[in-house]
């Protein structure tokens, strides 16, 4: 073995989004950090689709940039289409998504990496964390060198003990064309971590110069469009089409006829794969009674006649992949440039891990990504940005970051994972979140920017336009209650007998049929006020008795947040309670009793004999609190 001459503070391990996110948090926060990746020609790999962003992904990306990550940004520089998802509906569910530049992009990410001050960037290949009376201390690569650190994050993706299935045919690798990580969770497993097994899958790529788009139809990007970083200033207005096309009858046949050559339906797979993201044998089989379903055509890049085939995630054989295709309107005659495949991989079930991420079974040992058996880029950078900050909060021995669910969709992911588990790929959605009406898009800065700031991840500068912007915002909301004009000012929007009534600008706007955009036809509105507050004021404008129902509930909430379990509270000799409450308790180890309440298995009555438990054990120790008051 090789002993690398300079110890690091943090190590992390693997260079995709959550891994990316998690070195520049750590090395941002003046940490000296290692990121050690297998490969540096695929860091920030987009393995499956070349987007970012989506139904409440977007919000994810929003709220990595607010607590200073890279993800929106780097997204900014090498989009090529953006689009707003679901605008006809409430701005809760409002959501981003932008198509990129697939090797842009990740030759962005890569620059933002090795541009970075405290951090190392080195190819290499870790077989072992190593780890002394359960404590972190380094890690060990192939070729025997040996690095050492206080903290390790580990971000693996798909690497861990990875097959990648194409019909009958299936040999090792973390992603098609790299090799995978054989060492690292058998290692894992044989000191007491458990693992389980999942499966995800991608679509096959096609080329562009083999469609024939004149029978597909074209999606256009919004032309109009708010950026997803607050540190993008200026954005070039691009819009590379997409394209919509159907499968068919044939094409459902034609699948359901090669059923025995499909790894997934023979029995070969054995992981669990993504309930929400389906593969196209499933949808053709769970869902008979549809005669079609939606394949989009999405380019790979600027400079690429490459389309990835979004909708049609399969593990066929690639004969049987070309003629399915081939069945679509548009696609009678076109070429893969690349079969899809289904791969395989370990991870570690999330339970095992604390609300800060840190593993229970090792200290200074953070995992995050699809490690924890999420899928999907945001949901990995959120962790990996989260875990990056809490290793070196952990390391300077300051309070764990940790956000609620009230306060961001970061911490209903979190929360979700290590409260609840997962036994599939966890995807998140908007309807996950129980305030959803507060965790807009619109408004991350305002939620998470004041953390980004206090842990030196967003500058002074960002800061100030914030506060700067919610002046603006405020101050705009009172000039539009200050101003009354007759109700008929607005024609035949609304009712046309308005007897003379006189209203607020603000009254009106509360109005569904009133938007900031009719204001505009009668009142003078400040030019120099942004899109941004435009926005932000008719939302809180239009909005503001749900938004008050919704903060009157989340203090309902928090008081059950704050009241704060010790760790060393004993749950084994308890009566009272179920034996399936009492050994969900014990294991998860929830850090209050609102997180206590959301354990599958434990009911209210457990929860009310827990409080009577923990006020005796507080007045013993004097160690039960509630946060509000510590």
């Amino acid at each position: 073995m090789i002993e690398y001459s300079e110890r690091f503070e943090v190590i992390v391990i693997g260079a995709g989004h959550a891994g990316c996110e998690a070195a520049l948090a750590s090395a941002r926060m003046g940490c000296k950090t290692l990121l050690l990746t297998m490969n540096k020609e695929t860091i920030a790999q987009m393995s499956c689709n070349p987007a970012i962003g989506g139904l409440a992904k977007g919000h994810l990306v929003r709220e990595i940039d607010a607590l200073g990550g890279e993800m929106g940004f780097v997204t900014d520089k090498t989009y090529i289409q953006f689009k707003t998802l679901n605008k006809k509906k409430g701005p809760a569910v409002w959501s981003s998504r932008a198509q990129c530049d697939r090797v842009a992009y990740k030759m962005a990410m890569r620059n933002s990496l090795e541009t970075q001050p405290n951090l190392v960037l080195k190819q290499g290949n870790v077989e072992e964390i190593l780890i002394e009376n359960y404590k972190v201390k380094g890690v060990l690569t192939s070729i025997g060198t040996v690095y050492y650190a206080n903290a390790v994050i580990l971000t693996t993706g798909t690497f861990l003990n990875g097959l990648i299935h194409i019909g009958l045919v299936n040999f090792p690798s973390g992603r098609a064309g790299e090799f995978p990580s054989l060492r690292v969770s058998d290692k894992l497993k044989a000191i007491g971590f458990e693992v389980g097994r999942l499966k995800t899958g991608t679509p096959p790529r096609i080329d562009g110069k083999t469609v024939d788009f004149s029978k597909t139809i074209p999606q256009s990007g919004d032309e109009n469009f708010r950026p997803f970083s607050l540190r993008t200033r200026e954005i070039e207005k691009k819009d590379h089409l997409c394209y919509l096309t159907y499968t068919n009858e044939a094409t459902h046949k034609l699948i359901l006829s090669n059923l025995d050559r499909s790894p997934l339906y023979s029995g070969l797979i054995k992981g669990v794969g993504p309930r929400y993201c389906p593969s196209i044998e499933d949808k053709v089989v769970k869902f008979k009674e549809k005669p079609r379903h939606q394949i989009f055509l999405e380019p790979e890049g600027q400079n690429t006649t490459e389309y990835y085939v979004n909708g049609f995630s399969t593990s066929l054989p690639e004969d049987v992949q070309l003629n399915a295709l081939r069945t679509v309107p548009g696609l009678e005659n076109v070429e893969m440039t690349r079969p899809g495949y289904a791969i395989e991989y370990d991870f570690f079930p999330p339970i095992q891990l604390k609300s800060n991420l840190e593993t229970k079974l090792v200290e200074n040992l953070f995992f995050a990504g699809q490690i924890n058996g999420t899928s999907g880029y945001e949901e990995a950078a959120a962790q990996g940005v989260m875990a990056g900050i809490n290793a070196v909060l952990k390391l300077r021995k300051k309070e764990p970051f940790i956000l609620d669910r009230s306060e961001a969709y970061i911490g209903v992911l979190i929360d979700d994972l290590v409260t609840k588990g997962t036994l599939e790929p966890y995807r998140m959605f908007t309807s996950r979140a129980e305030h959803r009406l507060i965790l807009r898009e619109d408004n991350a800065d305002e939620r998470l920017l004041g953390y980004g700031h206090k842990y030196g991840l967003i500058s002074d500068v960002l800061c100030k336009e914030f506060k700067d912007r919610k002046i603006e915002v405020e101050e705009e909301k009172l000039r539009l209650k200050k101003i009354f004009v007759p109700l008929g000012s607005f024609g035949n929007l609304l009712e046309e007998n308005s007897n003379g009534k006189r209203v607020s600008l603000a009254y009106a706007l509360k109005m569904p049929e009133i938007t900031y955009e009719e204001l505009l036809k009668i009142d003078q509105v400040p030019e120099d006020l942004s899109q941004i507050v435009k926005e932000k004021v008719e939302i809180e404008i239009k909005y503001d008795g749900y938004i008050k129902r919704e903060l009157k509930e989340i203090e309902k909430f928090k008081k059950l947040e704050n009241m704060v379990i010790p760790e060393e509270f004993d749950y084994s000799n308890l009566k009272g309670f179920k034996r399936e409450a009492k050994e969900k308790l014990m294991k998860i180890k929830p850090r209050s009793i609102g997180q206590a309440s959301r354990i599958s298995g434990v009911s209210p009555g457990d929860i009310a004999v827990l409080m009577v438990y923990l006020k005796q054990f507080g007045s013993k120790s004097g160690l039960f609190s509630d946060k509000t008051t510590t």
